[in-house]
């Protein structure tokens, strides 16, 4: 792939962005390609967790903007609100966790792509925001959708309307990222994550993190049902061997590995 790196850990990928001429900023071939890494990830059943993050410093300055006017190197653009997404794979459900590892700038599209993560973690320095607000150009990749579900309709307006620069303690603060690393330290502390996570009994995580998504569309009585449907299977394929063991006298002082 020419825009993007695909690397493997163990059970973690690492998918790049990688355009440092642009900050990372994600043109038609570039969204592609991301799009490809995505469904690889989701597809390789070896692979548990994802992390993406950017080349040189910077995570994604959004859309390349100078690539609008060219058919050939556009993002696409449906009418209907179709295919996995202008930037690549911000419309796709993904079934395994995501971590976004953010340096520099996440703006715009690509502010877009963190919110595509199930967690993100952030270096001090790193500054988010919705930077299309001065350009005329919509959040047309899950912005308007996912910041109001992350962070509460006041504070996503606030973002969505003025388009401000936010620094990364106040991220931090609103829930935007969910930990402040060091400069340069981003990708380190999500690899860190990544395997921590990466390490528990799956199909328990898995289902956990289906019923906080599957929530959204339902009544709270339904999703207390679904909840509960999903999960009681789940305490004899995993649950039941995993009590036996922290009754055993594993899991203490916070420590516990299921082992087979």
């Amino acid at each position: 792939m020419a825009f993007i790196s695909y690397t493997t850990q163990g059970a973690v990928c690492t998918i790049t962005l990688n355009r440092p001429d642009k900050r990372n900023a994600v043109h038609g071939p570039m969204a592609a390609e991301l799009k490809n890494a995505f469904t690889r990830f989701e597809d390789d059943a070896s692979l548990l967790v994802a992390i993406l993050t950017g080349s040189a410093g910077q995570f994604c300055a959004g859309a390349d903007l100078s690539s609008i006017a060219d058919p050939a190197l556009r993002n696409e653009l449906d009418p209907q609100g179709g295919g996995t997404g202008p930037m690549g794979p911000t419309r796709m459900a993904l079934r395994k966790p995501l971590i976004a590892a953010i340096e520099g700038y996440a703006v715009a599209g690509g502010l877009e792509l963190a919110l595509l993560a199930d967690l993100r973690v952030a270096s001090s320095e790193a500054v988010m925001g919705v930077f299309c607000r001065r350009f005329g150009v919509p959040l047309i990749d899950g912005g308007t959708v996912r910041l109001p579900r992350l962070i509460g309709m006041g504070r996503a307006l606030d973002l969505i309307l003025t388009g401000r620069a936010v620094p990364a303690t106040e991220a931090l603060a609103m829930g935007l990222i969910n930990r402040m690393t060091a400069p340069g330290q981003a990708l380190t502390e999500a690899q860190t994550l990544a395997e921590q996570i990466a390490s528990f009994p799956q199909q328990c995580m898995l289902t956990d993190r289906a019923s906080v998504y599957g929530q959204w569309d339902l009544p709270l009585p339904e999703a207390l049902r679904q909840e509960g449907a999903r999960g009681v299977p789940i305490v004899f394929a995993e649950g039941e061997k995993g009590a036996a063991q922290f009754a055993g006298g594993a899991g203490r002082h916070g420590s516990f590995r299921l082992t087979s």
